[in-house]
């Protein structure tokens, strides 16, 4: 997480992290729904998945959403403002929230979601709330960085796929 000043508050909540889902649409109630059945179907697959629903902290600023894990504070994901597309309470499920948002390097977005027992409701707003604020001011520059730099990420990882795939097809035509 960023440094705190004046004009970056954040606040924190300590939360049951239930799981990160890659989705393909960037929202929508059905969007979640879909998501935390994809993650019930893998608890069920793997027992050991259930044990790893792990209490996490989630810091909430101006510039992005950070996930931490509880007892290490490792950073475990980080999201900018602008890549939140999304954020609601599952209607069925009233403890369990999640957002979804844009991997800053692809065009692939994930959902994330958490139990809370106290703070579903809350937090879908305060998120909502950090995102019209952070729409408002005027960051471009610092966007169209990110941007840039993801496509420089982006770009790179081709490159090095597309020298693995000459590799092969090189040893393919030589044997």
């Amino acid at each position: 997480m960023s440094d705190t000043s004046e004009d970056d508050n954040e606040v924190s909540f300590q939360l049951k992290f239930l799981g990160r889902v890659e989705v393909v649409r960037p929202g929508g109630l059905q969007v979640l729904d879909e998501a935390i059945q994809s993650l019930k179907t893998s608890d069920k697959n793997n027992p050991e998945k259930v044990a790893k629903k792990s209490k996490v902290h989630l810091f909430l600023s101006m510039s992005g959403v950070d996930i931490l894990e509880n007892k290490t504070k490792f950073l475990l994901y980080t999201c900018p403002l602008s890549s939140v597309s999304f954020c609601a309470v599952i209607p069925s499920s009233p403890k369990v929230f999640g957002f979804v948002a844009q991997h800053p390097a692809t065009d692939m977005y994930h959902c994330y979601l958490f139990q809370s027992r106290k703070f579903s409701h809350v937090l879908v707003s305060l998120i909502g709330d950090a995102f019209r604020a952070s729409k408002s001011e005027t960051n471009t520059r610092g966007a169209r960085d990110l941007k840039v730099e993801a496509l420089r990420h982006k770009n790179k990882m081709l490159q090095r796929e597309n020298e693995e795939l000459r590799r092969r097809l090189a040893a393919q035509t030589d044997a």
